[in-house]
């Protein structure tokens, strides 16, 4: 697949104060109207976030496209990954665009698809990899879904990934999961699979760092990639709040680490956080592990709420921090010139195999 080098946009636009940034993305969104869908993650800044036509998480907004086939431009304020599942999921005359190509996920690029077909010919060594059957959380590439869907796999997202599991264990003997550890490792505990039947494949290592027979013993082999934003959460800032206020629920997403999860009063997805805070009752209180940009726009939206950061640092997406304003109003002004810039495209091989994975998950 080729690599897009992001182009420099010059003073002109970095420049630009923000009220006037502002008023010119809006200007294009009337001048471009019904040709443009401008999509936001919940984790983007509230600067880019308010101009958005549909907002969700990855998934949700891929789906948001799919359903608008009467929109020629998708421009979507997320990471390269969610790019890419727009691309798939829309028609081959709809074009997607990402404001600034920097915009990746980390946790995405730690499972590559070269790492995988070597693990995948290692574990081949050792089991019927005939009925080893590989899951791939939606934070993955193009590529990756594209392996998953070749080799009878599906796509997972954080509200799902615990019925996906079962689906797979009914289809196999054994999962291989990536490329989030926690969030497979989470989902495992969760239908009540033992600690010991859960083994963690770690990069770079002979048989992911097992012996042959912890391999053959395992039912679910987890790939060792993680959220960088996730991971800053940690137990004793669970026990903090505890101490500091004992009214304060804790609830944080299946991507932090399982020693997290288990002290929280809930876990879910960036949907179900949402739904959680903005359902309980005035006066309520709420300690969230999760994206702070997240964070902040529900203590905006729930005045009546006490929201609060779990952990005291500033958990930043910082890849999804490049969607600025600037980036934005660039790919705007160029579509509005009827200039191509920033299309991301998946290949027609690539797509229908990834199509596979994830149509096998929408179907469950």
């Amino acid at each position: 697949m080729e690599v897009l080098k992001q182009a420099d946009i010059g003073e002109a636009y970095l420049g630009t104060e923000p009220e006037e940034l502002h008023r010119r993305i809006i200007a294009r969104k009337e001048e471009l109207a019904d040709r443009l869908l401008l999509l936001c993650h919940h984790y983007q800044q509230e600067a880019v976030f308010r101009h958005a036509d549909a907002t969700g998480d990855s998934l949700k907004l891929a789906r948001i496209a799919a359903e608008n086939r009467d929109r020629d431009y998708i421009v979507f304020c997320g990471v390269h990954f969610m790019a890419e599942s727009a691309d798939i999921l829309t028609t081959s005359e709809q074009q997607v665009f990402l404001p600034d190509l920097r915009a990746g996920c980390p946790m995405a690029d730690m499972a590559t698809r070269p790492e995988v077909e070597w693990a995948w010919r290692e574990l081949a060594e050792h089991i019927d990899v005939d009925r080893l059957v590989p899951v791939t959380y939606v934070n993955s590439s193009a590529a990756i879904k594209a392996l998953v869907g070749e080799k009878g796999g599906s796509v997972c997202t954080s509200s799902n990934a615990e019925k996906v599991l079962q689906w797979a264990l009914s289809c196999g003997e054994r999962v291989f999961f990536f490329p989030d550890e926690h969030l497979g490792r989470n989902s495992a505990a969760a239908i009540g699979l033992a600690d010991e039947t859960v083994i963690l494949w770690r990069r770079g290592q002979p048989l992911g760092g097992n012996t042959s027979e912890q391999v053959r013993n395992a039912k679910v082999i987890l790939w060792d990639g993680y959220c960088t934003v996730h991971m800053q959460f940690q137990p004793q800032h669970v026990e903090a709040w505890r101490q500091r206020d004992p009214a304060v629920r804790v609830i944080v997403h299946p991507e932090c680490r399982r020693e997290v999860v288990k002290l929280a009063d809930q876990y879910g997805s960036t949907e179900m956080i949402i739904k959680a805070v903005s359902e309980s009752p005035a006066g309520s209180k709420w300690a969230v592990g999760t994206e702070i940009n997240l964070v902040r726009r529900l203590q905006d939206r729930h005045p009546d709420k006490e929201v609060h950061s779990l952990s005291p640092f500033q958990c930043l997406c910082s890849t999804m921090y490049r969607i600025k304003p600037a980036y934005l109003l660039w790919v705007l002004d160029n579509l509005a010139a009827g200039k191509v810039v920033n299309r991301i495209t998946v290949d027609s091989e690539t797509a229908a195999l990834a199509r596979l994975a994830l149509d096998r998950m929408l179907t469950m």
